[in-house]
């Protein structure tokens, strides 16, 4: 045992306290005490008051196997899982990143609700209930639209603006077409379907939804060949009241 008469003379000589030595006295004043070893443990816990230094390189490090570490190399800053598991950042109702000199946020996600993605300082991605929101001019090196077959139950036929922008339907009976979820009003939203008769030429009949309006107030006759194609496009731009009907092209082979 460390002797409290010796802890100061120790002190003074830069000499470290070996492994599993004690020390007690009252200490004044802000000493630096060196510990030999690797580690420092505090047996029932404890807590420090006031700034604890890592120098260029120091890690405080977390985990059986330092799976966490928080350093600085001299040049960067660095929060590293280098173990089992992930990464992961929680907050109770927001996590901001921004910048420290210019506080502009960079991205901000919100507790049950969005995550946003800044340039500058201004909002430019925001995930929503229905996919996501982009402000300002979006460029892509390759779009693609999502397709969907959709069929028929007891006469009935049903396109959900919501899963796709281009449709096909092979009748197996005469049905009645219903457009369900298009966007809110302000949105513009457009969608193509094509129509396949069955094999056996049966004729089937299709009826659009009355919200329809087309070219000359007349809906076109679908061809009744086996097996014929037809192309039909839809636009809607005030939350599906009224929808433009359009032929791209009838009996496609």
């Amino acid at each position: 045992m460390t002797k409290a008469r010796d802890l100061a003379n120790l002190i003074a000589a830069g000499n470290p306290l070996a492994d599993g030595a004690i020390a007690y006295s009252e200490v004044t004043g802000t000493p630096t005490i060196p510990v030999a070893g690797t580690d420092f443990v505090a047996q029932t816990g404890g807590a420090f008051t006031g700034n604890v230094s890592f120098g260029d390189n120091d890690k405080a490090i977390f985990g059986a196997g330092s799976d966490l570490q928080i350093y600085h190399d001299g040049s960067n800053s660095y929060v590293s899982d280098s173990g089992t598991g992930g990464l992961i950042l929680e907050g109770s109702t927001t996590v901001t990143v921004k910048s420290k000199d210019f506080p502009n946020v960079m991205f901000k996600g919100y507790h049950d609700g969005q995550a946003e993605l800044y340039h500058n300082g201004s909002k430019k991605f925001e995930t929503t209930s229905v996919g996501a929101d982009v402000t300002g001019e979006l460029i892509a090196d390759s779009y693609n639209e999502t397709y969907a077959a959709v069929t028929s139950s007891s006469n009935a036929t049903t396109v959900n603006c919501e899963s796709a922008n281009s449709f096909s339907h092979t009748l197996t009976e005469n049905t009645t077409f219903t457009f369900s979820n298009p966007p809110a009003s302000g949105t513009s939203y457009t969608f193509s379907i094509e129509i396949i008769q069955d094999a056996s030429a049966s004729g089937y009949t299709v009826t659009w939804p009355a919200s329809v309006d087309w070219p000359a107030a007349t809906a076109p006759t679908l061809t009744a060949t086996a097996s014929a194609k037809d192309v039909f496009v839809f636009t809607t731009r005030d939350g599906g009241t009224n929808w433009y009907g359009f032929t791209a092209g009838q009996a496609l082979a």
